[in-house]
């Protein structure tokens, strides 16, 4: 039987990549979604990947949801936490709603889906979980003290978690994307953009397949050696 992963956010832009990916690759994906229905069916016909509608910020959505997936296609042996959502604006404007949104999800998220899958893989005595990160929550990034915060955050967790796994064969590691050329980076108004991708060293967007090869590697039965890492795919923008 093949091995299952489970991708939070999978059914677009980088999440769709990664789910895509791993199935060329052999693994039994199961996307999860919050709410685009409509996109979330068109993924599932296209590519032939199930998809399941949670909220990852939910703990209690999470443990269940991750025990449908596991009932239907089997233990979940692979967690890709790729949920995210973003709420930007400084400081002064910043909500209190806008901040604990992008926490409980970006972050929370990774807490719930690892609270939900870990025990398995522990017992089982394998398990690869790799959480998205962010440039941002390396190098920050002005009007994003909430989305900074929260990446950063996934960053120690993944530290942290990794050296509870790592005697029982459990690898936690995180991918820190650059700007990517994703629905989420063509929002940005083309005059900011233009700036942005001048600040690259390789002078272009990054691509969400170049990501998803990331994922795959880190998921790999020979990446058992690496643990408690951050794979920075940026263009160069910043070396860390």
């Amino acid at each position: 039987m093949t091995r299952v992963a489970i991708v939070t956010g999978g059914t677009r832009g980088i999440g769709k990549a990664i789910c895509t990916t791993l199935r060329d690759k052999g693994y039994t994906v199961a996307a999860s979604y919050a709410g685009n229905d409509e996109a979330a069916r068109r993924f599932s016909d296209e590519f032939g990947v199930r998809s399941f509608k949670w909220d990852v910020g939910d703990h209690q959505a999470c443990l269940e949801g991750c025990q449908l997936v596991s009932e239907e296609l089997g233990p979940v042996e692979i967690v890709v936490n790729n949920a995210g959502i973003t709420r930007d604006g400084t400081l002064h404007r910043m909500s209190v709603d806008d901040w604990d949104e992008v926490m409980r999800i970006n972050l929370g998220g990774c807490f719930n889906m690892a609270k939900a899958c870990f025990p398995g893989m522990r017992e089982r005595k394998w398990g690869r979980i790799v959480n998205i990160g962010s440039i941002n929550g390396q190098a920050g990034q002005y009007g994003q003290v909430n989305y900074a915060a929260a990446k950063s955050g996934i960053h120690g967790f993944t530290k942290a978690l990794a050296q509870e796994g790592a005697r029982v064969g459990v690898t936690c590691n995180a991918i820190a994307p650059g700007y990517i050329d994703t629905d989420m980076v063509a929002a940005v108004p083309e005059p900011v953009l233009e700036k942005i991708v001048a600040q690259i060293p390789v002078g272009r967007l990054g691509q969400a397949s170049e990501i998803a090869r990331g994922v795959a590697f880190l998921c790999a039965e020979e990446a058992g050696f690496i643990t408690g890492s951050t794979l920075s795919i940026n263009g160069g923008q910043h070396m860390y």
